[in-house]
């Protein structure tokens, strides 16, 4: 049987007329970024997208608050997600977590890990307290990352329209807590996510959040100037105010997210004006983030570990 000769193809080979694979040099990174850049303002100067009836805009979402958030939940707080299977794949479900960090920068890390970490990446349409589409920019910012106000006919629309809803049911008590009292739960309201979820038969997915208590550990609350500014609290924390701007730059305190296996509610649908079974229900939501909270921090027995 003859040999090859040099510059042939093996019998059974195709010869690959582009010759071997090319590895990315190192400004094609930047490259690509610039494109798609460059892409993004096309789309915007064109009015090439889509606002929902809630002033969602994906586009602006995905372009620009993720991957900044991306930065500091991948990079700067180390964030490890678990349980991810247990948020549905397709149709309504309502995700609650624990609540906490003086600065709510759970709820942004939160929905984007969920975003990046799901096979679906599905979006986390958050609910807000009245006080944040009270404020200039940062109301903006709420409406078009998907957020809308924390209230019953909302959330209801959102889950009726196959929405994955998120929802902090501590609030600013449970943002705006002593270090002291770090992860241990505040009050959960009157129920309210429960009653939502109840009317529209929604799976009901708890997710405990550590490392969200550490970037800004509030050692005191200034109560007169907190009334003075009409804010729920004025938080003193080991940079804050000391060092005034360079003050709110978060702690790099290492993050464990935990999703927990769902709730069904589809069979307690008639019961959702029952004060009875809402409490219930709430209470056994808030016991396991509970439980689920003491498990992850002693697997992450060092704050700022790696």
């Amino acid at each position: 049987m003859a040999e090859p000769t040099a510059g042939s193809t093996p019998a059974g080979e195709t010869q690959n007329p582009a010759g071997p694979a090319v590895a990315d040099r190192p400004g094609d990174h930047w490259d690509r970024k610039v494109a798609q850049g460059l892409a993004f303002l096309r789309r915007r100067l064109a009015g090439d997208y889509e606002v929902d009836e809630f002033g969602f805009d994906p586009d602006l979402t995905d372009a620009v608050v993720h991957p900044l958030v991306r930065l500091l939940y991948r990079d700067w707080f180390r964030t490890e997600v678990t349980g991810i299977e247990h948020v549905p794949d397709v149709g309504a479900g309502l995700v609650v977590g624990n609540h906490s960090g003086t600065v709510a920068l759970d709820a942004l890390i939160l929905s984007t890990a969920l975003h990046d970490r799901h096979p679906a990446h599905r979006y986390l349409r958050l609910l807000g307290a009245d006080l944040v589409f009270r404020m200039p920019v940062v109301s903006e910012i709420a409406r078009k990352t998907g957020g809308t106000v924390a209230c019953s006919p909302d959330a209801e629309r959102l889950l009726g329209n196959g929405e994955l809803v998120g929802v902090f049911p501590e609030g600013f008590k449970g943002v705006g807590k002593l270090y002291s009292d770090r992860y241990k739960l505040q009050r959960f309201g009157r129920g309210g996510f429960v009653s939502a979820a109840l009317r529209t038969g929604t799976p009901i997915v708890p997710v405990a959040i550590v490392g969200g208590e550490e970037i800004y550990p509030m050692l005191a609350d200034i109560k007169p100037l907190a009334r003075l500014l009409k804010l729920p609290y004025f938080p003193v924390t080991p940079t804050f105010p000391w060092l005034g701007p360079l003050g709110m730059v978060p702690l790099p305190s290492k993050w464990l997210i935990e999703f927990c296996p769902p709730i069904p509610t589809a069979h307690l649908r008639d019961s959702a004006d029952d004060p009875l079974v809402v409490f219930n229900l709430a209470d056994q939501v808030r016991e396991t983030i509970q439980q689920t909270l003491h498990k992850l921090l002693e697997r992450r027995p060092d704050p700022f570990g790696p």
